[in-house]
């Protein structure tokens, strides 16, 4: 299920306040050591930057800066597709610690052309590889790329022990409590449970309109056995669960 709350997210996104590269480090930092706490297993960890470019005004404004990125990323993989209204240029780097991904997306509406810079780096489990990556690398990736503080967003995905038998509504509370959060809204069924927050221990939230900036979701298998899942974001969820 997507994530309904990140859904009504991503409508307002333009409103968001903006992440500093620094906060976009600690908050991934924070999640992972919150979790890891409360004794979970983290499997999929991700941050994703986006920026609206208000320089790129035209085709040739884009050419140059897909020529300067090629310049500091030669050695990911490019392609380039086209429609009718879109380009889009994509860089990929593939390691066996994670996937980046760099996305130059221009559109034209009305004669005018929107282009919109997003970067993505996904790993697997948390190591201290993840946290070098993000210590070391990151704040240069991000300063390579953008040209103003992007909007950032850090998601991780984790497994809970099969022995757990609380209700989903009984251990969303201690989630809550780890992370010093406060409920806002949540969508209860039988076997999922997404809860919306604010929570102190990170720098944004969602838009000046909406005082929120941390999202959890939790979903028990069907069935007995197996693991009950766990996904959690901020200031929102980025990912399908």
């Amino acid at each position: 299920m997507l994530s309904i709350f990140g859904i009504i997210g991503f409508i307002v996104l333009q409103a968001g306040n903006k992440t500093t590269v620094a906060d976009a480090r600690q908050d991934l930092l924070t999640l992972a050591s919150r979790l890891q706490d409360e004794h979970i297993l983290i499997k999929k960890w991700s941050l994703y930057s986006r920026e609206t470019l208000e320089s790129v005004k035209s085709g040739k404004d884009r050419e140059n800066l897909v020529r300067e990125l090629k310049g500091k990323f030669s050695g990911w993989s490019w392609t380039e597709s086209k429609k009718e209204n879109q380009h889009i240029v994509t860089a990929t780097n593939v390691s066996s610690q994670m996937n980046e991904t760099l996305k130059i997306i221009s559109t034209v509406t009305n004669g005018q052309i929107h282009t919109y810079l997003l970067y993505e780096v996904k790993g697997g489990s948390w190591d201290k590889r993840s946290e070098s990556f993000l210590d070391g690398n990151l704040p240069v990736r991000l300063a390579d790329i953008f040209e103003n503080s992007p909007e950032t967003f850090s998601c991780i995905e984790g497994v809970i022990s099969d022995k757990m038998d609380e209700a989903l509504p009984n251990y969303m509370d201690g989630l809550l409590k780890a992370f010093d959060a406060t409920e806002i809204e949540a969508l209860e069924e039988d076997t999922f449970m997404s809860t919306s927050a604010y929570s102190p221990l990170f720098a944004g939230q969602l838009s000046k309109d909406h005082d929120m900036n941390l999202q959890l979701g939790l979903r028990k298998p069907d069935g007995m056995g197996g693991k009950t899942t766990i996904v959690v974001g901020t200031p929102i969820i980025t990912i399908e669960y």
